[in-house]
């Protein structure tokens, strides 16, 4: 505090003190303008904390609120006696302040103590203002309660201002952040200071009931499993609910979800919760979708051959189905049908289906088709181009795959050295080659569980050849030769009557007519010559 008088002349010492509440004076400092001594007073206040310059500033150090006082410099001439006062105010920053005994929770509709904001050591005494979200909280009677307590230490002389809030929330006031904030003065003026921000859990009762299926993807199937989560939207949440399923009068208390496993077709249906009280509900449906697939026939199935089969495959499902079908591994265009089965008919058919828009839907029955026939044989025979061996050909039809054998009519004997073809849909061929030096009759002989087939073929000499005889003509008709054969019989015997009947007309034209004897003779033996050539042609054709 420097002195601001002006140093007069003649100056014997300067002193200062200060004034007591009643108005008397009390000396702390005294300094000699001759001697430059300094002397304190016995003030126990200022012990050890006052310091004098020599242009007679005093200065205090260590402030206190005591030091709040009117302090007056005297200069002191032979004369005349200078004084000049200076107030000294002193100010104190409160600590940052706290919001203690904080509610565990709060509850809409009722009014409840949020807490205390507690601002300590303030020199002067402070103002306490709550906020909310940032804006300053008004007292409002029954729903914003506020009340303010100032306490002054008597040691120090400082203040603690302690201001409580009781507080009637809402259910928007979760998650709000509530601060209290000090106002105090300082030197230099106004200023805050602003306490941690606190949120509160406000608590308030159901209004809304939600029911939701919770399930590993968005459709269900049956065999799954589904859970069912029914909430509410107050806070605490309810933690018991009521569950109604389809068919069920009574609802069926649990915790929050209700869990159905391995689900059928049955199951679809409306599915509700609600509170435990009834007072409020919410339903959803569900779903569960199903294929079926019945195949008939289905399994391992053993027809024969030429024999009609009727297949179906019958879907049943919860929405349109995808139905396909497979043969041996190869997708088949159209569904198989069969009104006279062949060897190419057999093998594992496959009808399978799908539910495209339910995820892992899928069923597949399987048709084993065994067509079992006889063995049937036809054989054939050719020239070789070199003219110096012939091929004789035994067509086999028939399953299971026959054995074939080879003999030599007459002798009995086997032929070892033959040639197969792939076994391809009930069909192969065996195949000899020789090169016979007179006519010979061979046999094949094709035999598997069902029967033994025998079929001969008579095979001329090497010298007389053999025409080629389309080996995809089709034999399975045997009446058709039969008839053939029996047509051409006729033709013969028809020709050797005619002959005789030309024999006889010839004998008595000769009677008649010697003269042309040698001719008829001659006639007669083209006649008998033709004759000849005509039953040995028929033989062989035979």
């Amino acid at each position: 505090m420097p002195c601001r008088l002006e140093v007069p002349d003649g100056l014997m010492f300067g002193k200062w003190k200060y004034e007591m509440p009643n108005g008397s004076p009390v000396f702390i400092a005294f300094r000699s303008s001759t001697k430059k001594n300094v002397q304190y007073d016995d003030v126990p206040d200022y012990k050890d904390r006052l310091s004098l310059s020599e242009n007679y500033t005093l200065s205090i150090k260590n402030a206190r609120i005591s030091d709040e006082k009117r302090f007056v410099c005297m200069l002191v001439t032979e004369d005349d006696v200078s004084e000049e006062p200076t107030i000294v105010k002193v100010f104190k920053q409160p600590s940052q302040p706290e919001i203690l005994h904080q509610a565990d929770f709060l509850e809409t509709e009722k009014l409840k103590m949020l807490g205390e904001c507690v601002v300590r050591d303030s020199y002067p005494e402070g103002n306490v203002t709550w906020y909310k979200n940032g804006r300053v909280l008004q007292p409002v009677e029954e729903v914003v309660v506020i009340n303010l307590r100032k306490v002054e230490n008597r040691s120090t002389g400082l203040f603690t201002m302690t201001s409580s809030l009781q507080y009637m929330p809402t259910k928007e006031d979760a998650n709000a952040k509530f601060t209290c904030i000090v106002t105090y003065y300082g030197p230099s003026g106004q200023k805050t200071i602003q306490s941690e921000p606190v949120v509160f859990d406000v608590h308030y009762p159901t209004e809304k009931v939600s029911i939701q299926v919770l399930s590993q993807s968005s459709t269900i199937k049956e065999g799954d499993n589904v859970t069912l989560k029914c909430s509410g939207n107050g806070n605490p949440p309810p933690q018991e609910f009521l569950f109604y399923i389809p068919g069920e009068t009574e609802g069926i208390r649990s915790s929050d979800t209700y869990v159905m496993t391995d689900v059928r077709r049955n199951a679809t249906g409306e599915y509700k919760c609600s509170l435990t009280d009834k007072s409020m509900m919410d339903a959803t449906t569900i779903t569960v979708h199903y294929l079926d697939l019945q195949l008939t026939p289905s399994g391992e199935v053993t027809k024969q051959i030429g024999e009609a089969l009727p297949v179906s495959c019958t879907i049943s499902s919860s929405r349109n189905a995808t139905v396909f079908w497979i043969k041996d591994n190869t997708r088949m265009k159209t569904s198989p049908s069969f009104s006279s089965l062949q060897y190419q008919d057999a093998g594992n058919y496959i009808c399978e289906t799908t539910l495209q828009e339910v995820e892992g839907l899928k069923k597949r029955k399987t048709l084993k088709l065994i067509v079992e026939g006889k063995p049937q044989i036809k054989m054939t025979k050719k020239t070789n181009t070199n003219k110096m061996s012939k091929t004789i050909v035994c067509h086999v039809e028939g399953f299971p795959k026959p054995a074939v054998q080879w003999t030599v009519t007459g002798s009995g004997s086997l032929i070892n050295k033959t040639e197969e073809t792939k076994y391809v849909n009930g069909k192969f061929s065996s195949k000899i080659i020789i090169a016979p030096e007179e006519n010979v009759t061979l046999t094949c002989i094709a035999e598997n569980q069902l029967e033994r087939t025998v079929t001969s073929l008579n095979v001329s000499a090497i010298s007389i050849p053999e025409y080629d005889e389309p080996e995809d003509r089709n034999d399975d008709n045997s009446e058709k030769v039969n008839d053939q054969a029996k047509l051409i019989v006729g033709i013969v015997v028809g020709l050797l009557l005619v002959a005789l009947v030309a024999g006889v007309v010839y004998w008595l034209y000769v009677k008649k007519s010697k003269t042309a004897s040698k001719h008829v003779d001659k006639d007669l033996g083209n006649i008998e010559e033709n004759k000849k050539l005509e039953e040995n042609n028929h033989k062989s054709e035979t």
